[in-house]
């Protein structure tokens, strides 16, 4: 029940939202119980480049508390790079085949329960037909139930070949991926699992979880991968948690002024709803697009590609909004580097998308990459987006444009900065770490 101080102040400040139309406080039933010595082996794995075939990348790397969960980048280099966020530098003699094709996404609240759904075009995702209850990508099937969605999801780019895994012939993982040897005693599941095992350190942890008898398996790196972002980048309490829950000076007038606005006549909450900010669904909202895309033509359809329904096409999954602050670049392919920038497309997408500034993509330099940008000079491809879009203009002075973005900035839990835990000074592997943050 919502504190009276809440509903009061709600009431006496004039035009503010309704009480009905905010979230409840989120509660700690929210999320689920966590084990401490999993979540402590989940820190080291997530800061662990042993989890990449060529021991060179962590899932830190491309997700770093210091730079918001992500990178800092709209599309990353994984294989072929060097260094954190944009100080990340091309490999001499080992040139990235090509960019990540899609936005390293923020981690913030992933481990909550509403959490049924993962990646940009939802192909991890809860269902009753798939087995042990969550749909994977082809090929990619769970071996072994999962905790979570989460977890499923952890055990994914360590997979692919440009984020984690590296190329044919550079290690046998890389190679067993490239023939689709997934699964099974000699699968790229098992030899990953085995370096983890191999490392006493690891192996003597896990002894406390699942017995020092029972081999290790991917699963178990996924769910201790799992307990750690859901503990590490839960962010719970920002001045809009608080206003919720009854300090009724927790907001200031122009955040409260961006809140009216947000559940109001800017219908943010249309897509953006729930107490984590996210319908959960998948929307078109007529971003540009650059970089490799998902299919030959470097366009990417998104949730079309998944469901191969027409109405998919060009249709990403709503992000959260916690601490969107912290979490440049924003879109599926992180299409704007300011924040504000990306509210305005959000107010009239056909204008954003027809007079776009290529200079608020955050690209690394990879030489003739001449094929970035062919999407958006291609006029049909364009025009594909544009009529997709489902998002109708808003029209905003820029007063209440300022106040929309006060209310964003409510939304950032201070702790989120630094992290509970934050990075080890080692991994049990004692490869090298990422630097602690980004020099730029």
């Amino acid at each position: 029940m919502r504190n009276l101080l809440t509903s009061v102040l709600l009431t006496s400040v004039a035009g503010i939202a309704s009480a009905s139309d905010l979230p409840n406080p989120v509660l700690p039933s929210d999320f689920p119980t966590l084990d401490a010595e999993i979540v402590a082996i989940g820190r080291q794995l997530f800061f662990d480049p042993v989890l990449s075939g060529n021991d060179n990348i962590a899932c830190a790397t491309c997700h770093h508390p210091a730079l918001g969960t992500g990178d800092a980048m709209s599309l990353s280099i994984g294989e072929g790079g060097l260094g954190l966020g944009r100080m990340r530098e091309v490999v001499n003699g080992n040139a990235p085949k090509a960019r990540i094709p899609r936005n390293a996404p923020a981690l913030f609240n992933l481990g909550a329960r509403e959490f049924s759904v993962m990646f940009h075009d939802g192909r991890v995702q809860m269902s009753r037909d798939a087995m042990y209850g969550i749909a994977m990508p082809e090929g990619r099937t769970l071996e072994r139930p999962v905790a979570t969605p989460l977890a499923a999801q952890n055990i994914l780019p360590i997979l692919s070949h440009d984020e984690m895994a590296g190329h044919p012939g550079e290690n046998p993982i890389a190679d067993a991926i490239d023939a689709e040897e997934i699964h099974g005693p000699n699968g790229a599941w098992q030899q990953i699992t085995d370096k983890v095992e191999a490392i006493e350190e690891y192996r003597m942890a896990f002894d406390w979880v699942i017995g020092k008898d029972t081999p290790l398996h991917i699963t178990d790196i996924g769910n201790a991968l799992s307990q750690f972002i859901t503990y590490e980048f839960r962010a719970t309490d920002s001045p809009f948690d608080q206003f919720l829950s009854g300090k009724a000076d927790a907001l200031a007038p122009d955040q409260l002024a961006g809140m009216e606005l947000f559940y109001g006549a800017a219908n943010c909450a249309s897509c953006h709803s729930g107490k984590f900010q996210t319908d959960h669904g998948f929307h078109a909202i007529g971003l540009p697009q650059f970089g490799p895309g998902k299919d030959d033509a470097y366009s990417d359809a998104g949730r079309g590609m998944i469901t191969g329904l027409a109405a998919d096409k060009y249709r990403f999954r709503t992000p959260s909004l916690r601490n969107v602050t912290l979490s440049a670049p924003y879109g599926h392919n992180g299409a704007y580097s300011d924040l504000e920038a990306m509210v305005r497309h959000h107010l009239d997408p056909f204008e954003g998308l027809g007079n776009y500034d290529r200079r608020q993509a955050a690209l690394h330099d990879l030489g003739a990459q001449d094929k970035d940008w062919e999407p958006m000079e291609n006029l049909a491809e364009v025009l594909r987006i544009a009529m997709a879009a489902e998002i109708e203009p808003v029209d905003l002075s820029e007063i209440e444009i300022d106040q929309l973005m006060a209310f964003l900035s409510a939304l950032e839990d201070p702790i989120s900065r630094n992290g509970r835990l934050g990075v080890p000074d080692r991994v049990p592997s004692d490869l090298p770490l990422d630097p602690v943050s980004d020099p730029s």
